[in-house]
C-alpha cells in the first residue's frame, strides 16, 4: 500500500478553496470516490486522517474545503462563514458539489461517489442529500439533523443515508432526531440512523475539547467506522 496525496486549489464561484486528494497508488484500477467534509474547525488533521483511512480502504478520497482561505483558525471568521453558507439553502450543497466535481476529475475515480461529513460536515452532507444530489450515499457523523429546507417527496432524496449519532449529544437533541426520522419517512428516503450509547457530540475527535457535551468516545468511534465500511460495501456494489 502506497498512500499518495495531492493538494488541489479549486473554486466555488469567487471563493478559492484548497483540498487534498488521498489514494493508494499501488492500485491501478478505478475505484469509488469519497468526499470528506470537515467539522467546524475547518480542514484539519481529523478530516485529513479520515480521508487517509478511506484511501487505505481502497477508495479515492478528497478532503474538501468548505470555508476558503483565511478562515480556519479564527473562530469569528468561521462562525461568519458558517452563517453565510447556511443563509440560503442552496449554498451548502453547492459548496459540497464543488468538491465532488474535483473528486470526479481524479483519473482513478469511477462513477460511484459518496460523501462523509463530521459535525458541521455531517450537517452539510445531509443538505447535499436533501438537494437531490445524484450520488450513491452520504454519511453524517455527529452532525446536526436540523434543516431550513426539508426534503420533499416524491423521490427528492436520491442518495442513501447513514446517520451516526451520539445518544448523549446535547447539541443535537432528541427533537431533532425524531423530526429527521419523520422527514425521511415523508420523503420516502432510503436511510439508516444508528444511535450510540454513552456517546456525546464529536465522538470521533480524539482531541480534548473544553466544550460541554463534546468528547471523544473510542467505542462509538470504532463502531461508527465499521458501520461506514458496511454502508460503503452496500452502496458501491449496487
Amino acid at each position: 500500500m502506497q498512500i499518495a496525496t495531492k493538494p488541489v486549489t479549486y473554486k466555488d464561484a469567487d471563493t478559492t478553496l484548497n483540498g487534498i486528494f488521498f489514494w493508494d497508488e499501488s492500485l491501478a484500477t478505478k475505484r469509488p470516490g469519497v468526499l470528506v467534509i470537515h467539522g467546524g474547525a475547518g480542514l484539519d488533521d481529523h478530516a485529513k486522517n479520515r480521508a487517509r483511512r478511506f484511501a487505505e480502504l481502497g477508495y479515492v478520497a478528497f478532503a474538501c474545503d468548505m470555508y476558503g482561505e483565511g478562515v480556519a483558525g479564527n473562530r469569528e471568521r468561521i462562525m461568519a462563514r458558517i452563517a453565510e453558507l447556511r443563509a440560503e439553502p442552496d449554498r451548502l450543497p453547492r459548496r459540497a458539489n464543488a468538491g465532488i466535481e474535483v473528486l470526479r476529475t481524479h483519473p482513478l475515480t469511477d462513477d460511484h461517489i459518496a460523501a462523509v461529513g463530521y459535525c458541521f460536515g455531517g450537517m452539510t452532507v445531509l443538505e447535499l442529500a436533501r438537494s437531490g444530489a445524484p450520488i450513491a450515499g452520504v454519511v453524517s457523523v455527529h452532525g446536526s439533523l436540523d434543516t431550513k429546507r426539508q426534503a420533499t417527496p416524491p423521490d427528492a432524496v436520491k442518495a442513501k443515508i447513514l446517520v451516526c449519532h451520539g445518544a448523549l449529544d446535547p447539541h443535537v437533541p432528541l427533537t431533532q432526531v425524531t423530526a429527521f426520522a419523520e422527514e425521511m419517512k415523508n420523503a420516502s428516503a432510503d436511510w439508516q440512523l444508528i444511535i450510540y450509547g454513552n456517546a456525546q457530540h464529536g465522538f470521533t475527535h480524539e482531541d480534548k475539547w473544553n466544550v460541554p457535551g463534546v468528547a471523544y468516545h473510542a467505542p462509538s468511534d470504532a463502531r461508527s467506522w465499521r458501520a461506514i465500511e458496511s454502508f460503503f460495501a452496500e452502496i458501491f456494489t449496487t
